[in-house]
């Protein structure tokens, strides 16, 4: 009597050298499968993606036997067919970006740095933003500022002081003098040297805090009666809506 097993035979586990493996992968990227050669993976030495494959394993398989990935498969696709036909991704370029910078593919890195969304960002706008003193740091202050107010409230309201030149920043101060509020809670950007205008600092402004999640808009800020400035000049209102 002959026995016979219906059990299939398990994938293959990869052990010992990686030169020993087949030239067809399989890949588990973030729940994504891919198959692709192992030449093309090492297409780009010095690249972590080649070094990955090279030499003894240097990364975990998933109960299937594939190589797992703990990056966004989603944008990987992109990474390998540029990798198996030099073509750079036209779709997801700010995602695909940092997909490339994380798997240090220089070739792609450059390229996508040459199109207008990654040039226009790293080359234009981050060029005009490092002008700008303290602009980060009082970003995280707004955004604080608007979580402190935001007690069992919809929505919360910071005063920003945008000044320019100079002779606005000490304008901006005796204007800052003339309100009737607390002076702490006003944060003020500037001033800078570049040709960008109040109007691109405040799209910035407002283009980085929805980056972050939040909800918001902004006004010019109409002081009280009296007031000896046009607030306007330098005084905006940015809103954070929570609800």
């Amino acid at each position: 009597m002959s026995i016979s097993s219906e059990h299939k035979p398990l994938r293959k586990q990869v052990t010992g050298s990686l030169h020993t493996l087949s030239p067809i992968v399989e890949l588990n990227v973030g729940g994504e499968m891919y198959t692709t050669t192992l030449s093309t993976l090492k297409k780009h030495p010095g690249s972590k993606l080649a070094e990955m494959f090279t030499g003894q394993p240097k990364l975990r398989t998933d109960s299937e036997g594939r190589f797992f990935i703990d990056r966004p498969g989603t944008y990987f696709k992109y990474i390998l067919e540029y990798l198996r036909s030099n073509q750079v991704p036209t779709q997801c370029i700010q995602d695909v970006y940092k997909e490339a910078l994380f798997y240090d593919i220089e070739p792609l890195i450059k390229q996508l740095e040459d199109s207008p969304q990654i040039f226009g960002e790293l080359v234009a706008r981050k060029q005009f933003l490092a002008r700008v003193p303290n602009y980060s740091e009082n970003i995280e202050l707004m955004i604080r500022i608007a979580r402190a107010e935001a007690v069992a409230s919809r929505r919360s309201s910071v005063i920003v002081c945008v000044v320019r030149t100079e002779e606005d920043a000490a304008r901006c101060q005796d204007a800052l003098n003339s309100l009737d509020m607390d002076k702490k809670s006003v944060v003020k950007f500037g001033p800078w040297k570049a040709a960008p205008g109040i109007s691109d600092l405040l799209d910035c402004i407002q283009m980085d805090v929805e980056a972050k999640g939040y909800k918001i808009s902004f006004q010019p800020h109409v002081a009280e009666k009296g007031f000896r400035f046009k607030s306007h000049d330098f005084f905006y209102k940015f809103l954070f809506t929570w609800w």
